[in-house]
């Protein structure tokens, strides 16, 4: 016997889905038929919900929906369905109530493929690249089991987590971003505005300039003189830099070099490995195989270097190996971690096991994320700062020099 997906149409004027085991596409429309529902569609799971999600739609690079704006559409969704308000008017409702205008134009889209027999998951497959693919899984999932609500509700969970965990990385962030910007502007204004205006002042001491006075004043004045070719000189090749870091080779080249930087390396380590065990519990909660998870779930590591070293587990996976050897021919995630999953997995409780992975890993990242920071908060001080003093020393010891051999002649 074989399971395949229904879409029908209820006496009452719902769609629903429903998963039906039978013989043949054919038994299992005459059985439905014969139940008084109208079928829109017959068809396996992988070839209507999974192979679409594989294939990942219509492709493109459509910008995805805000992330706040997302969660509170899932918030409402998973009420109204555990409410028992047929999906189709679900979908009608948060389409029109929607604040987002993105939003509201793919649930139209979206409306208008279920009204046309489509399943839920593979409308929203359908995106292409908007919505995540744990997100077009989980949906799928819940098809599956019949258990929608509690889905979208493990769903809710994983995606509150990751906005979180975002935004303590902004705010932690920030204060040092802000300084960097401030000093930078600070020495920026001295070297091409105060300095020179200084200058004019020196040529008319009697006497040697002191070294550090000579290279600042030089520097200043050079780039005072050549500020016209020189800055968008160097804006073209910040913006060939940052063209260039949007490239494959770019991106994994900085992936690569970040891995490197000391602290910052072990949190981007940290928060991969949080954030592909949360995702590959949340699909394995909603009943997807270990295979089909992982290969979702490794969409999550936004880290291309630790992407490419995790390319060999599925092959493993697939051919039979145990999850956690695959996981260590990876070779960068912590023995810790793999061996938590390794007693998950030889005693039947790896979804468990992988979702205290990741609340640890969260912990452990957030004291990485504040000792970054206290690193990052003095030495941009320590680094501007030395600049400005030096700048600083650079006007005022002619000055005092000046008056000090005024003094001595005195």
């Amino acid at each position: 016997m074989a399971e395949f997906i229904c879409r029908l149409g209820t006496p009452a004027g719902e769609v629903v889905t429903r998963t039906v085991e039978a013989a043949g596409v054919q038994e299992a429309r005459v059985r439905l038929e014969s139940e008084g529902f109208r079928v829109f569609s017959v068809a396996p799971p992988r070839t209507r919900g999974a192979a679409a999600l594989t294939r990942g739609g219509r492709g493109g690079t459509q910008a995805r929906v805000k992330a706040g704006d997302f969660l509170l559409f899932n918030q409402q969704l998973a009420a109204l369905i555990r409410a028992g308000i047929p999906i189709l008017q679900s979908i009608a409702m948060l389409r029109r109530r929607a604040t987002s205008a993105r939003l509201r134009s793919l649930l139209g889209d979206v409306e208008e493929k279920i009204r046309g027999g489509m399943a839920l998951s593979a409308a929203f497959a359908a995106q292409g690249p908007v919505f995540p693919r744990i997100y077009t899984a989980s949906i799928l999932a819940g098809e599956r089991s019949g258990a929608l609500d509690d889905v979208l509700n493990r769903y809710n969970a994983y995606m509150r987590r990751g906005v979180e965990v975002r935004r303590k990385i902004r705010g932690a962030l920030a204060y040092p971003i802000f300084l960097l910007c401030a000093s930078g502007g600070m020495v920026t204004f001295l070297t091409l505005y105060v300095v020179p205006r200084m200058q004019r002042l020196f040529q008319g001491f009697n006497q040697n300039l002191p070294f550090i006075t000579t290279v600042v004043v030089g520097i200043s004045g050079w780039v005072a003189a050549n500020i016209f070719w020189f800055g968008p000189l160097l804006l073209g090749l910040i913006a060939v830099l940052v063209f260039w870091t949007r490239t494959p080779a770019g991106q994994v080249f900085v992936d690569r070099v970040l891995l490197h930087v000391p602290i910052a390396g072990q949190l981007i380590r940290q928060l991969a490995i949080a954030q592909v065990t949360r995702s590959l519990s949340t699909l394995l909660a909603g009943g997807i195989t270990l295979v089909e998870s992982w290969e979702i779930a490794a969409e999550s590591i936004t880290n291309r270097e630790l992407r490419a070293r995790s390319s060999s587990i599925l092959p493993l996976v697939r051919e039979g190996r145990s999850f956690t050897e695959s996981l260590e021919t990876a070779g960068w995630i912590p023995p810790l971690a793999l061996d938590m999953i390794g007693v998950g997995e030889r005693s039947g409780s790896l979804r468990e096991m992988l979702e205290e992975v990741a609340t640890f890993y969260d912990a452990e990242s957030e004291v990485r994320l504040e000792q970054l920071t206290t690193v990052l908060e003095p030495a941009i001080l320590l680094v501007m700062g030395g600049v400005v003093i030096t700048i600083l020393l650079a006007i005022y010891l002619p000055i005092v020099q000046s008056i000090s051999n005024v003094s001595t002649m005195r």
